[in-house]
């Protein structure tokens, strides 16, 4: 056999036959799938640092050394409502019937990139190159002996409205929202396993942030792979990319609608990292994401519009996500 020239191998490919060989590594899949990167995790660049719940590759101390100061400058109403009404019409046309958009907010702090990463506290982590930090609390899939569970997150409140936990888990539009990401994840699922179904429905989980402490809304599904599954790790993200928590449904022409509508392309936000450590595989959306461009720091952030939204909510939303998870060591 001849031998093979991995730089030249496509992402999946490089998934699968790695994979194939149980040599742990990790991926970065951005959402338009331009720039993928796969690193085996003894040869992990000194510039990236990652966390996968207890698995990290970092020494950082994890405390605030000054006071933080956060200023949030988010995209002006009326450029908002301006796509957030061309989304509508296509809902109303039936193009799509859920659709995830998003916008960047400018931020100005007397945090580093690296120290805002430092501080932070999430599921997973992401440091990369002094470009962008990840700080997410979504998990997109994880596959253990060969199951595999997605935990799709959709539905946001402020844990200090009165009754946030009854009012959110009530709230029409949000559960019909939720609903649909549910099923077409639990399709997405079906491509790639067998035995599909959902372990749980709608949970409540609780994120503090800077400011507040927000609850948010997650389900659990679950379905068989093949007992080779490690030999098309790279087949099966492909067939799950970009997540449908952050697109919308039907996933391909909302994906088309977004590239249309979104003022500037995702990059890596709401692409997925994850892990592969020989045996399992642990990964996350790329949200809560802070890129550096120029001088200047952007929060990327969005949520969902149904045809039950209501404009002036959904702008408030998307300001509400601009947030530093600060409170805990990690």
């Amino acid at each position: 056999m001849s031998k093979i020239n991995f730089k030249k191998l496509s992402w999946i490919e490089k998934m699968n036959y790695l994979g194939q060989r149980k040599k742990p590594f990790i991926f970065i899949l951005d959402f338009e799938l331009k720039k993928p990167l796969i690193y085996t995790t003894d040869r992990i660049p000194n510039n990236i640092y990652y966390k996968f719940n207890d698995i990290k590759n970092y020494q950082l101390h994890g405390e605030k050394s000054k006071k933080l100061q956060f200023e949030i400058l988010p995209v002006e109403f009326e450029i908002y409502s301006r796509a957030y009404h061309q989304v509508l019409k296509e809902i109303q046309f039936g193009n799509s019937f859920l659709l995830n958009l998003t916008f960047p907010t400018e931020i100005k702090t007397n945090y580093t990139l690296k120290e805002l990463f430092d501080i932070s506290h999430a599921k997973y982590k992401l440091y990369y190159d002094d470009l962008f930090i990840v700080s997410s609390p979504e998990i997109f899939v994880q596959i253990k002996g060969n199951k595999i569970y997605t935990f799709p997150m959709k539905g946001t409140i402020d844990a200090s409205a009165p009754d946030a936990e009854n009012v959110i888990l009530h709230d029409a539009k949000e559960t019909a929202e939720h609903f649909t990401i549910v099923d077409l994840l639990r399709n997405d699922l079906s491509i790639i396993s067998k035995n599909v179904r959902v372990n749980k429905f709608r949970y409540i989980e609780t994120l503090t942030t800077h400011e507040k402490t927000l609850l948010q809304v997650s389900s659990e599904i679950e379905g068989t792979l093949d007992d080779e599954y490690h030999s098309h790790l790279g087949d099966i993200f492909n067939a799950l990319l970009p997540a449908g928590s952050i697109s919308g449904a039907p996933k391909k022409k909302t994906i088309q609608i977004i590239k249309e509508i979104e003022t500037v392309n995702r990059g890596y936000y709401t692409g997925v990292f994850g892990i592969f450590d020989g045996n399992n595989v642990d990964s996350a959306v790329m949200i809560r994401f802070i890129e550096k461009s120029g001088s200047k720091l952007w929060y990327r952030s969005g949520c969902g519009i149904t045809n039950m939204s209501e404009c002036t909510a959904e702008y408030k939303e998307m300001i509400d996500k601009v947030y530093v998870p600060v409170g805990r060591k990690h």
